[in-house]
């Protein structure tokens, strides 16, 4: 299995090795139980702002601030400021598929 997948990598083009690079991202951004309650809670709500999101996960805004950053740099998530406050939405697709498919609506 091991020499199949050095063969695989070998073979790939810089464009592939980007591209797998670029999900990898996105799977270590959402690996955290509270940043995968702050995207479904996203996408339930169509956005929201971290007010929000510390009622829903009962945690310091400093704690959702950092998830959120860490989202933010992944490109999962957007924010769009209003004045003071700041709107967050989940904007991936891949983000969206995947937290659709692991955390349906009807199970949270």
């Amino acid at each position: 299995m091991q020499v199949n997948y050095v063969k695989m990598t070998l073979n790939m083009s810089k464009k592939q090795k980007k591209l797998f690079e670029n999900k990898a991202e996105i799977l270590k951004a959402m690996a955290h139980p509270a940043r995968l309650r702050i995207i479904r809670n996203l996408i339930e709500t169509g956005g929201c702002n971290v007010s929000k999101i510390q009622e829903f996960l009962l945690q310091p805004q400093s704690t959702i601030s950092q998830h959120l950053n860490k989202l933010k740099a992944a490109g999962i998530v957007t924010g769009k400021r209003n004045g003071t406050e700041v709107t967050y939405k989940v904007t991936n697709e891949d983000a969206k598929k995947l937290i659709d498919l692991l955390i349906p609506e009807k199970a949270v």
